[in-house]
Formats: structure tokens, C-alpha cells, sequence
């Protein structure tokens, strides 16, 4: 059995894991158990003995066994800034994070617009232990000006549109996506953002998924009047979807006084009153998914002057401690509220197959250690970059490994028989 040192996972025909909690909240699963995993899929779900297993088994006694995480917002710049991360070491980095799956977005170069890029990124994850979902741009070239050729995008692969780091300003347009994307279940990922004000608009298309009944999806929410937009939307029936993230959720615009670029993102860090009108969000629904926005950037270019540095910051490897912490940890959130927002809506969303821990079910599954405290250090990080907010934070609660496509990843040391 390979240690949290080995870069690649193990691929294992037989595998046991032992004596943990498996907790699926969607189908009522929640007891001590074994899980028996055969070439990828789960075979029992009981005690099993291990007297003549030719198997690996794996120790898991204290930890928590619940559906694979997925990320469905996460940048990972391949084709063309290879040199800040690459689909490759961001698939580590999301497996070390305790994420199974990540959805990458399309403001690439060139950008992700046709169903040939959309299978030069299934080409490049072939095999991976962590699933990766593309994100096409709603126009050709984010240039808001003419649609992407939607249903060659779908059949290729693509699980949903969205023109990441620019509104589509065009309503004409918009509707138009909207409409389309209805007929397949997916949705369009709005970054609602008013240009002229330079990111102090809130939620500005949102008439036109009434209207359409088409599936938005609002992108990393950042105020309050965002989270009360949003609300009213859901209340009036609007078929709309938002997400937030850990750096909205744990940090405010006091951290932006030490003038360090890490704290320098898109949307930008709000007030103390915004943060918690977000975690209520959480808590009652209005929100429905937590995302990374996993922004890496490279070192020179954020070692930088503030107002010409990048927008951005990384997350995959920080999200699931930061959540344990200091939401599941202090009781504002439940652990059945965080698989909710992190593995089962995300998916529900993006009208991906359910993630079930059942017999005969395909094993993909995060085993936490809620109980491990640890020091975020970025120079461990399996990023190829390093533009982190929260470097030398102690947290409590991390991913002890994940499993999927029949492999195994342990980001920490195991006791194995």
C-alpha cells in the first residue's frame, strides 16, 4: 500500500475498507461498517471477516466514508498556461483535497468552445482516478457574441456552459442559450457581473431564467444582497442555482489590508455582515453548492504590485478542511448539509449520475479524517501553484483518502494489514 508521499494513486482489483462510518445521507445509510470493493464496484456493505482475504485492506477505523466530493468550479489552465497547472496536477490536487470529480472551466487558450476541445480534456483525463467534467463556453470565444455549437458540446461531453470571468451581457443571447440548454438538462453558469461597475452588480440576468424557465447558475456568490436576490428568485420559482466559496465564506475585506494578492480575487472579499449572510444562505437552502474556484496562478505573477497582480486564488486542497473547521466544527452547517452541498447537489445540477454507496454500485468515495488537526503549508501542496489566502492556518478535519475508477489515493498515512 503506497503512503501519503506517493505522487499517482493505486489501481487495486480487491479492496476492503474497514470499520468505518459510512454515511450516505440520501439513502438513510449511516453505520459502522466494512466496505468490499471488487474491480471498482462495492460488493458487500457489512462486517466482513478478513481471515483468508487476498485482498488489500485498509484500516479505517474513526473515519467517515461518504459519496465522492466533486468541484464544479475549477480552473485548471490546460490548454495553454501549462505552467500554472496542468488537468494532470489538477486532478492531484483535487484527490488530496478529497474531491473524485471537478468540472473545469473553458477561459483556457484557446478556449474550451467546441466539441474538439471538449475531447482533447476527456483525452487528457483518460484514466485518472479523478473524474473530469468540461464546461464549455456559452459563446464563441466568451466574446458574447454568437453561441457555441451547444448539442455537439453535449454529446461530446460537456456538462454545462458558462463564459467564467464574463457576464453574458447580451439577453438576447442569454435567453437563447437558456432555451437551448432546457431541452438537455444543463445549465448555464452565470458570472453576474455589471462591467461598468466593476463587479457591484448582483444576479443581473435573472429575468431571464424566469422567463425561460431555463437552468442558471449563479457563480461564487459574494454579498448579501446576492444571497436576497437569489432567495426571492427561488421563492417566485425561478429554476436557479448558486454556489459559494470557501475564501467568501472564511475570510472579509480585512484581510485585504496586508495588501497580500492572495486575498486578491474575483469576486472580491466582502464584509463581516456579507460572510454570514452567506453561511445563512447555506444553511436555508438559498445556496446549494459549495465550490472551489480553484484559481492557480503562477509565482511571479501574483509576487506583484496589488492592483496589477491577477484575480484568484487556489482551493482544491483547503476547501474540505476550511468546511470541517469552521463550519461543521462550530455547528453552523451538519455533515449531512456539506455532502449535500458538495457532492450531491453539484451533481443533481449538472444532471450527472447519482453517487450512491450501495452493493453494485461503482465505488467513488472520500474517507474523512474529521478528527486530524494540520497546518496548511503551500509548499506541500500538489498544485502547480501556490496562490493560497490561507498558508499556516490550523485546521481540524481533512480527507483521509478517496476512491475511484478502481483506485486508490491516501493524502494521509495509513495502517494497513
Amino acid at each position: 500500500m503506497k503512503g501519503s508521499k506517493d505522487i499517482f494513486p493505486v489501481r487495486l482489483g480487491k479492496l476492503l475498507l474497514r470499520g468505518a462510518r459510512i454515511f450516505d445521507p440520501v439513502i438513510n445509510l449511516d453505520k459502522l461498517a466494512d466496505i468490499l470493493i471488487i474491480n471498482g464496484k462495492i460488493e458487500k456493505i457489512e462486517n466482513i471477516q478478513t481471515s483468508g482475504f487476498d485482498g488489500e485492506v485498509l484500516e479505517c477505523k474513526g473515519k467517515v466514508i461518504i459519496p465522492g466530493l466533486i468541484d464544479m468550479h475549477t480552473h485548471l489552465r490546460e490548454p495553454g498556461r501549462e505552467d500554472e497547472e496542468t488537468i494532470a496536477t489538477g486532478s492531484q490536487a483535487a484527490m488530496a483535497g478529497g474531491f473524485t470529480a471537478v468540472c473545469c472551466m473553458p477561459n483556457t487558450n484557446p478556449v474550451i468552445d467546441n466539441s474538439g476541445q471538449i475531447k482533447f480534456i476527456k483525452e487528457k483525463s483518460e484514466g485518472l482516478l479523478v473524474d473530469v467534467y468540461p464546461i464549455a463556453a456559452v459563446t464563441k470565444g466568451q466574446e458574447g457574441k454568437e453561441l457555441t455549437e451547444m448539442g455537439d458540446i453535449i454529446n461530446a461531453g460537456g456538462v454545462a456552459f458558462s463564459d467564467d470571468g464574463y457576464p453574458v451581457k447580451n439577453t438576447a443571447i442569454l435567453r437563447r442559450a437558456l432555451e437551448y440548454v432546457k431541452m438537455f438538462g444543463k445549465p448555464i453558469i452565470d458570472h453576474c457581473e455589471d462591467l461598468s461597475l466593476s463587479g457591484n452588480g448582483v444576479m443581473n440576468e435573472g429575468f431571464v431564467a424566469e422567463y425561460t424557465k431555463g437552468p442558471l447558475h449563479i457563480a461564487h456568490v459574494s454579498t448579501k444582497g446576492s444571497v436576497a436576490l437569489i432567495r426571492e428568485a427561488k421563492a417566485k420559482g425561478v429554476n436557479v442555482t448558486a454556489e459559494v466559496c470557501p475564501h467568501h465564506l472564511f475570510l472579509t475585506d480585512e484581510a485585504v489590508r496586508t495588501f497580500d494578492t492572495n486575498t486578491k480575487m474575483k469576486p472580491p472579499l466582502r464584509t463581516e455582515e456579507d460572510r454570514k449572510a452567506l453561511i445563512d444562505g447555506l444553511k436555508d437552502g438559498t445556496i446549494d453548492v459549495i465550490a472551489t474556484d480553484h484559481a492557480p496562478h503562477s509565482i511571479e505573477e501574483k509576487e506583484t504590485e496589488y492592483d496589477v497582480a491577477p484575480f484568484g486564488v487556489i482551493g482544491l486542497e483547503t476547501a474540505l478542511g476550511l468546511v470541517l473547521t469552521h463550519l461543521v466544527g462550530k455547528g453552523l452547517l451538519t455533515l449531512k448539509e456539506i455532502v449535500e452541498k458538495m457532492s450531491v447537489s453539484p451533481r443533481k445540477i449538472l444532471g450527472l449520475a447519482e453517487n450512491r454507496i450501495e452493493k453494485g454500485k461503482p465505488a467513488n468515495l472520500t474517507i474523512l479524517d474529521i478528527e486530524e488537526e494540520w497546518v496548511v503549508d503551500k509548499t506541500s501542496f500538489r498544485s502547480k501553484s501556490h496562490n493560497t489566502p490561507f498558508d499556516g492556518w490550523t485546521l481540524k478535519g481533512k480527507s483521509f483518502g478517496v476512491f475511484n475508477n478502481g483506485q486508490l489515493f491516501l493524502s494521509s498515512s495509513p495502517s494497513t494489514t
